[in-house]
């Protein structure tokens, strides 16, 4: 199984389940972890992380 597998399972989850308002906040979520991933070897990481 990909990622593209567990990408469907995972809104097939959300649609059965009637539980999409949970789909913003993963994006969300996932929005900011690659946000600090990216920048936390940089020099704007004191910046990034004085917003938190």
């Amino acid at each position: 199984m990909g990622k593209i597998g567990i990408l469907r399972e995972f809104w097939e989850f959300l649609r059965i389940r009637k539980k999409l308002w949970l789909a913003p906040i993963v994006f969300i979520l996932l929005l900011l972890g690659l946000l600090i991933v990216a920048t936390s070897n940089t020099a704007l990481a004191p910046f990034i992380y004085a917003l938190f």
